[in-house]
């Protein structure tokens, strides 16, 4: 496994400090009512420069890697995963980096950095999820304007964000043979805390992920100009997938993250939970539960750091990648749900929060690609498939 130097420490053991005092309080009093994370906890966020990890150094960022974004966002998720993903409000672009123009990276990235710019995405339709290239929203081109009109699906923080990155098809012409061409990319920006005009939306209900909202996106000739194009028209396919090594290895994170939590509070519970005039962390089946969680948790770390480096080292790793976003989401929903088993039917209330880490695990075996989707990418390296 690849030794964390002495900067790296410190960039872990300051984001698990935030966590303890910030984030996992703020977690445990606002998830239970369905609360929005705050926005004092965004600009502390934006403050310890979480917004900006991967944006350069000449942009106003820190100029880190996958490997300190991933460090951070683990510990995050220990607290609350929602926060854990925030920070790729800020980080988004960074896929869309070699797309953009300069003038383009000038304006948005050090805004970014600062927390002051935070986008939402906004790719999935209702018949276009993991089949991305099915786009069916359609962007036309009016004078110095685009309009975009059709329905999106799952843009989580649409209403909270600064801009909304859309993804629509400019091309009509479709050849069924090549469906991913004709897509395009466009940064719409809009007032925080509103949905952008000519936008209307419906909350989706969740079971978890709360701390913001998930939108259901209705678009109905909404004007964005022509110089909030990103990249070249036609290539917002490769600009969606461009960032899928880092945006998988970051779940993978979220993943252990919460996986952490879970035997954390497992550990703290059976240590003082007594039974039978002992303490349950005395019984064989408690004990080698947790070896086992902890083993799990370990595997997926080591992975997760390996594949940080392949990125980082920019040498391209789609499969490894895939490979750390399966086994460590399904890894983060069986270790969570020890966890829930272990504190019993205290585990199944929520004045324990161990059913949070659950929830939210559950979902990063759906985002990002599905667990399904990574077996298939995996496969399809192993068995030389196009």
């Amino acid at each position: 496994m690849p030794e964390l130097n002495e900067e790296r420490r410190l960039i872990q053991q300051s984001a698990r400090e935030f966590t303890r005092a910030v984030v996992r309080p703020t977690a445990d009093r606002l998830d239970p009512v369905k609360g929005d994370i705050p926005r004092e906890l965004i600009e502390q966020m934006a403050d310890l420069g979480y917004f900006g990890i991967l944006i350069p150094e000449e942009y106003g960022g820190l100029g880190l890697g996958a490997f300190e974004y991933c460090l951070v966002a683990e510990e995050l998720a220990r607290g609350w995963m929602s926060v854990a993903s925030l920070i790729a409000r800020g980080n988004a672009l960074i896929g869309s980096l070699k797309a953009m123009t300069e003038d383009q990276k000038q304006i948005y990235l050090p805004r970014m950095a600062k927390g002051e710019f935070l986008g939402a995405f906004s790719l999935s339709e209702p018949d276009a999820g993991s089949d991305i290239a099915n786009i069916s929203c359609r962007a036309r081109r009016v004078g110095d304007e685009w309009e975009i009109t059709g329905n999106k699906y799952w843009c989580t923080f649409a209403d909270g964000a600064d801009f909304i990155m859309v993804f629509a098809r400019t091309d009509a012409n479709v050849d069924p043979k090549a469906r991913h061409r004709g897509i395009s990319a466009f940064m719409i920006e809009k007032p925080r805390g509103q949905l952008p005009q000519g936008v209307s939306g419906s909350p989706i209900p969740k079971i978890g992920y709360f701390g913001w909202t998930t939108w259901e996106l209705a678009f109905d000739k909404c004007r964005v100009p022509a110089a909030n194009l990103i990249g070249e028209e036609g290539r917002g396919f490769y600009l969606a997938t461009a960032g899928l090594e880092t945006a998988r290895a970051h779940t993978a994170a979220r993943s252990i993250g919460l996986a952490q939590a879970g035997l954390d509070d497992a550990v703290a519970y059976a240590q003082q939970r007594r039974q039978f005039g002992q303490s349950i962390a005395s019984f064989q089946a408690i004990r080698f539960k947790i070896a086992s969680m902890a083993t799990d948790i370990e595997a997926a770390r080591s992975l997760m750091y390996s594949v940080c480096e392949k990125i980082d080292q920019g040498v391209r790793c789609d499969k490894e990648a895939s490979m750390v976003k399966l086994f460590a989401s399904e890894m983060s929903e069986k270790v969570t749900s020890d966890a829930l088993q272990i504190l019993g039917g205290g585990g199944y209330t929520t004045l324990n929060q161990v059913e949070r880490h659950w929830r939210d695990a559950r979902l990063t075996k759906i985002f990002e690609g599905t667990s399904e989707i990574q077996m298939r990418i995996i496969s399809d390296h192993i068995l030389g498939r196009d």
